[in-house]
């Protein structure tokens, strides 16, 4: 019986398929169905996770663990309709309520105020509401509070947060209601990285400012102390360790120059939550995308013309683990060009029950797996059905945990 699952997302060719991390072998790939790459991916606990299909307008719970035969589709479990295009997606600490806010999708201006509330258990199967809200590309997580759920946006332009009843939204009518809640006008105005920690109640917001806190366990969420950064530059990328209860970002120097990514600084910053201390580690020059957790590491893949790296980090210390060199992308960012134009990049995932890591080849369609245990492991390659452009999207699933952990999708 399978224990993990890697789930491999390319929106741009429309498909999204299973490898086994364990054979290194495609075990299902699903045509006509299109990830929304920055919602991501978010794992619900034994084995199941929900993304959102920007062509079906659809949150798909999904089960890659059940016997699929030569159905691949019979992983999917639900298609419950949605706002898209879906910009970001969270759940509760149990995995049954769950929202997904909007963006831009080809707009250069905001233009959709809809927000999804899913709940996952209602009587009948999933029900689905959506409701009208400020427009701008909003952050969401689930908060518990005594009183219920709630939904907590974070808005941007002016930066601000808004905190909803669960119940209220699934209580009202159908036809896209404006529903209000209670809202502060307090986070700087380029929010963009959210995180929650169910236990403090604490919601963290990644902003020019540093690192913001809220107590969200009321119905208006109230500041906290923010904490500098205290290294040069700021995060765009949040990620929490519910077990280590920790804070994982990179700091991007120089992000307000995208033609320049080839200098841009970066930085490993970990934060304790319950000592409320935060480490540092350099990184060097170039464009680090996003970067994944494993059992007791940071893995993080770096694009440079001079070469490209995958590194691992231990969690606790930041010693460097190990670092291999990756083959080139075809069609990688080229200097004095904004990364996000017309070039390939890689996704990462780590596995959540061990060492191993994933990380994609964009454009040639190649997953490479890495056993980080040791700085000797040879890297293999699993070729997918389709090229990845983009770098792809990566999601590993462990049938062991129980629950979503970290409740943010990325």
């Amino acid at each position: 019986m399978r224990q993990e699952v890697l789930v491999v997302a390319d929106q741009r060719a429309e498909t999204i398929g299973f490898v086994d991390p364990a054979s290194q072998t495609v075990t299902g790939w699903i045509p006509g169905m299109v990830l929304a790459e920055h919602a991501g991916i978010l794992p619900l606990g034994s084995g199941r996770c929900a993304w959102v299909d920007d062509a079906g307008g659809s949150l798909i719970i999904m089960d890659p663990f059940v016997d699929m035969d030569t159905d691949p589709e019979a992983s999917i479990e639900h298609r419950i309709s949605v706002a898209i295009p879906a910009e970001h997606l969270a759940c509760d600490v149990a995995g049954r309520f769950v929202a997904v806010s909007t963006g831009l999708g080809k707009s250069w201006e905001p233009w959709s105020d809809l927000l999804s509330v899913v709940d996952l258990e209602a009587q009948g199967g999933p029900r689905s509401r959506r409701m009208r809200t400020r427009t701008g590309e909003p952050g969401v997580v689930v908060a518990t509070t005594p009183n219920g759920p709630r939904v907590v946006l974070r808005h941007r332009e002016p930066g601000g947060l808004e905190s909803v009843s669960v119940k209220a939204i699934l209580a009202d009518g159908v036809h896209c209601p404006q529903l209000r809640g209670e809202s502060i006008e307090a986070t700087g105005a380029a929010g963009h990285g959210d995180a929650y920690d169910p236990v403090a109640g604490t919601l963290f917001v990644a902003t020019e400012r540093g690192l913001e806190c809220f107590d969200v366990r009321g119905h208006t969420p109230a500041p906290l102390p923010t904490r500098p950064w205290g290294a040069a530059g700021r995060a765009y990328f949040l990620r929490f360790c519910p077990r280590r209860r920790l804070l994982v970002a990179v700091l991007r120097e120089g992000g307000e120059r995208p033609r320049q990514w080839v200098t841009w600084g970066n930085t490993l910053w970990i934060h304790d939550i319950d000592a409320n201390t935060s480490r540092t580690k350099q990184l060097g020059d170039g464009m680090i995308f996003r970067f994944a957790l494993t059992l007791t590491a940071i893995a993080v893949a770096r694009i440079h013309p001079g070469g490209d790296d995958l590194r691992t980090y231990d969690a606790q210390t930041l010693q460097e683990r190990g670092r291999w060199a990756l083959p080139s992308m075809d069609r990688a960012p080229r200097p004095g060009v904004e990364p996000w134009d017309d070039a390939d990049r890689r996704a990462v995932a780590g596995s959540p029950g061990g060492e191993w890591v994933a990380v994609t080849r964009g454009g040639h369609g190649e997953v490479h797996l890495i056993d980080t245990n040791s700085p000797e492991s040879a890297i293999h390659t699993v070729k997918v059905p389709t090229p990845l452009h983009d770098g792809g999207h990566l999601g590993w699933l462990n049938r062991a945990d129980t629950g979503p952990g970290d409740a943010v999708g990325r």
